[in-house]
């Protein structure tokens, strides 16, 4: 069996890989019958000097191939028929962006399995970059932070050689006393973010705790969906039924929004659930946070002032409150804002291992042993010219029809 690992196309470009070279030669060793193909890219984190020296076979084309790994969505044009492609496709949603990249790959007789998709026993995600979008994202928090009052200055993280040096810098961090930081989201965007706090040696209080106490230090609470959300009859929490109904719910954040300094938004949003800061609450009086670190990045979504996404180079803008109208000065009443929309971009050696390591323990054994409890078959978006089963909805989509 031949598995190739796709030269990335996407602009901007994305150094990330499916496999690092050591996780290559890993596979070949642990799986005789593989033999990995990596296509000749000049953009990757790892280049191809380092997959020639771990006795990886470099190629032009991946026509060979019967399986081939990529990261974001393979252009249109570059798509090979009847083959089989693992790559975050975006379009389960029924992004628009996308559409004609579904269409031909029903046309082109590819299957298609989506890493978002592929899903454990409990029906929790296997895969993803979340935690070092959280990991770069507070860290960019910190910076904007830094930037705004002028009491330290950070290097960029994407400047920095790995995750180790970036971290390295968070002694110069100063914050206030009582300066309080509200994060929002425990999944994995969230485990990233309080791992930052913790190498910064920040103290983590109650969401109780930081709403009615004064502190001598700085600190932290990390809230999830059923702390800044509520159910509008005043009746009991229900998660399952926020799934279901979020209109049935409201925002409960207002009293986090009265006492923090700083916001770090990792939380899940969906588009039929309420704003988490309404847009009245932020332009009143009582809103006291000023640095927003938006790692979730919804635009014109539950955060008011993330109004457009930032880049790497150029993460922070700086929005007014009342207006939502970006402007060039930092003021004392505007918003920091940090929204940038590919935060793993910044460190992607450290993301890239830790994602090829999860694709090795949690996908390899399932693709080429036994597919356990169909995990590959069930995060399999089209096969054979048609959606399967789970997808259907995906049709009128694809047949451009909505």
């Amino acid at each position: 069996m031949r598995i190739g690992i796709i030269k990335e196309g996407k602009v901007p470009v994305d150094a990330r890989v499916p496999f690092t070279p050591e996780q290559c030669r890993l596979i070949e060793v642990r799986y005789p019958q593989v033999k990995l193909l990596v296509q000749r890219s000049e953009v990757r984190a790892f280049n191809d000097d380092e997959y020639a020296e771990a006795g990886i076979e470099l190629v032009d084309n991946l026509k060979d191939a019967s399986i081939i790994f990529g990261v974001k969505e393979v252009n249109v044009e570059d798509l090979l028929p009847d083959k089989t492609y693992f790559f975050f496709s975006h379009t389960i949603k029924k992004q628009p962006y996308n559409r004609e990249l579904l269409k031909e790959i029903m046309n082109l007789n590819i299957k298609l399995v989506d890493y978002e998709c592929l899903r454990d026993q409990s029906g929790d995600r296997i895969l993803g970059f979340g935690k070092y979008a959280g990991l770069v994202g507070c860290y960019n928090g910190l910076l904007a932070y830094g930037n705004r009052s002028g009491r330290y200055n950070l290097k960029a993280a994407h400047l920095c050689k790995d995750r180790e040096e970036m971290e390295s810098y968070l002694s110069k961090v100063d914050l206030p006393k009582n300066f309080k930081i509200v994060a929002t989201g425990r999944g994995r965007v969230g485990s990233g973010v309080v791992s930052i706090f913790d190498k910064m040696g920040l103290t983590a209080v109650s969401p109780n705790d930081f709403l009615n106490n004064t502190f001598n230090e700085a600190v932290y609470t990390q809230i999830d969906v059923e702390e800044y959300l509520q159910k509008k009859d005043g009746s009991t929490f229900d998660k399952s039924e926020l799934y279901q109904h979020p209109n049935r719910y409201e925002s409960n954040f207002i009293p986090f929004g009265k006492v923090a300094d700083m916001l770090i938004a990792g939380h899940f949003w969906d588009a039929r659930g309420p704003k988490i800061i309404p847009k009245k609450f932020m332009a009143s009086d009582d809103f006291k946070i000023r640095t927003i670190a938006d790692i979730s990045c919804d635009i014109d979504g539950p955060i008011p002032s993330t109004i457009r996404s930032s880049v790497i180079e150029d993460p922070i803008y700086h929005v007014n409150r009342l207006s939502l109208k970006e402007e060039k000065e930092c003021k004392v009443d505007n918003i920091t804002v940090m929204a940038v929309d590919n935060l793993p971009c910044e460190l992607p050696k450290d993301s890239s291992i830790d994602f090829g390591n999860e694709l090795i323990a949690k996908v390899l054994p399932n693709l080429l042993r036994r597919d356990n409890n169909a995990m590959i078959e069930k995060g399999t978006i089209a096969q054979s010219g048609e959606l399967m089963p789970d997808f259907a909805y995906l049709q009128d989509y694809v047949d451009g029809k909505e």
